[in-house]
């Protein structure tokens, strides 16, 4: 039998919290593996040891080259969390806990599309294209989309309660 091995512990890479060159390394390290918000970015340098009189101007000297940018970070997020069927509240949550400014957020979710078809193909995806008739599963699948982030309104959408006010006069005519 075959004994594990436990794994050394991770060495800080911050030896000395004053290290502006340690620092701006560590920042790119975290910045190669995938985009992050500026607030997130300095939270983990700040877990790493290194002093909050390091951090800032390095946030704003890797702002001004381009390598930090909240709007982007923003938009990449919205993209990838719109792919695997997430809605705009948990989005919007999920981004603001990571210090994007909620100007951005709301410019990002805006330019995300039509939440309610994204709703609606999310539901599909999820229990198939046949509406729910009895109420016990409209009510499990409203909870799966409340739970993914989706607002009422999505959610009867979803549902097949979409029967709009534009509808009715454009039937009447």
């Amino acid at each position: 039998m075959s004994r594990l091995r436990k794994r050394a512990p991770r060495r800080s890479a911050a030896a000395d919290p004053g290290d502006s060159a340690a620092a701006e390394r560590a920042a790119v390290a975290l910045l190669a593996r995938r985009d992050h918000a500026c607030g997130e970015l300095a939270g983990k340098l700040r877990e790493r040891g290194f002093d909050a009189a390091i951090i800032a101007p390095l946030i704003g000297e890797l702002r001004e080259r381009r390598l930090l940018d909240d709007e982007r970070f923003a938009g990449h997020f919205v993209a990838y969390h719109r792919a695997r069927g997430q809605g705009p509240m948990r989005i919007r949550r999920e981004l603001e806990q990571s210090g994007v400014d909620s100007g951005l957020v709301a410019a990002a979710l805006e330019a995300a599309g039509d939440w309610r078809e994204i709703a609606r193909g999310t539901r599909v995806r999820r229990f198939g294209s046949k509406v729910p008739a009895s109420w016990p599963e409209k009510a499990r699948q409203a909870r799966f989309l409340q739970y993914r982030g989706f607002s009422s309104d999505h959610i009867r959408f979803a549902l097949g309660s979409n029967l709009d006010t534009d509808e009715l006069t454009a039937d009447s005519e």
